[in-house]
């Protein structure tokens, strides 16, 4: 059995339900979820104060509890506080807990690498500031963002009022400029029951931060992402 230790944003209310129905027919998995609080996603001091350490390893400390294999915060704050951020983040909570432990950012590069990415288009419901914070950031890591949508929204609880055909729509428009690859770059945003479509529609890997993260906990805890059914390209590196 591996059981799989998930850090969720608190007014997220995408990834819970989601990561459980993807994991519904799969045997011996499990997800076990802790919160702390996230209100707003913004560049301003207070928004940026949610994502501190002392609340998130908190948290980890709880799901260490259930004796998880493998600990991940399900959130892209990575992408426009920075990478390193995100790493002594996992440092911390390996250190507090003797767990492997990775972030659904740190998950994203992770991605990209394994897919042979060079290029990507990049879709969010976030403000223009986080929007930028992010594309430099990938920029740092080696990755061209060739195309760009987002919903100019503060959230966080707003961004799963969003409908899936908006959000195809907008993965749709972004895969005009013919990228390597798509993210979807939210986990509370309803990317995640049409990744696999588009990504078959469109010839393009199509990825979806919620099953994102999921994929890099399950190769961290050591099982084959592949037993996930129903998931793109991504799912079927290990």
């Amino acid at each position: 059995m591996a059981r799989i230790g998930l850090i969720t944003p608190s007014s997220n209310t995408i990834l819970e339900p989601e990561t459980c129905r993807m994991l519904r027919d799969v045997d011996d998995v499990s997800a076990h979820f802790a919160r702390f609080s996230v209100l707003k996603i913004g560049t301003d001091k207070e928004a940026i104060g949610q994502f501190n350490l002392e609340s998130q390893l908190a948290a980890a400390e709880l799901l260490a509890d259930c004796k998880p294999d493998v600990i991940a915060w399900c959130g892209t704050s990575g992408g426009w506080m920075g990478l390193d951020q995100d790493r002594l983040l996992c440092e911390e909570i390996t250190a507090h807990t003797g767990l492997p432990a990775t972030t659904a950012a740190l998950a994203q590069i992770e991605a990209f690498k394994r897919l042979g990415t060079r290029t990507y288009a990049l879709v969010t419901p976030y403000l223009s500031d986080i929007q930028s914070r992010i594309l430099e950031t990938f920029a740092a890591e080696g990755f061209e963002g060739v195309a760009e949508e987002h919903l100019e929204d503060p959230g966080n609880f707003s961004f799963a009022t969003y409908g899936e055909e908006r959000i195809a729509g907008m993965v749709r428009r972004v895969a005009e400029a013919g990228p390597d690859a798509i993210s979807i770059f939210c986990t509370n945003f309803n990317g995640v029951r049409i990744a696999p479509g588009l990504e078959a529609e469109l010839g393009i890997p199509v990825i979806d931060s919620t099953a994102l993260t999921l994929w890099h906990a399950l190769v961290l805890a050591g099982a084959d992402p592949a037993i996930v059914p129903g998931q793109g390209a991504l799912f079927r590196t290990s």
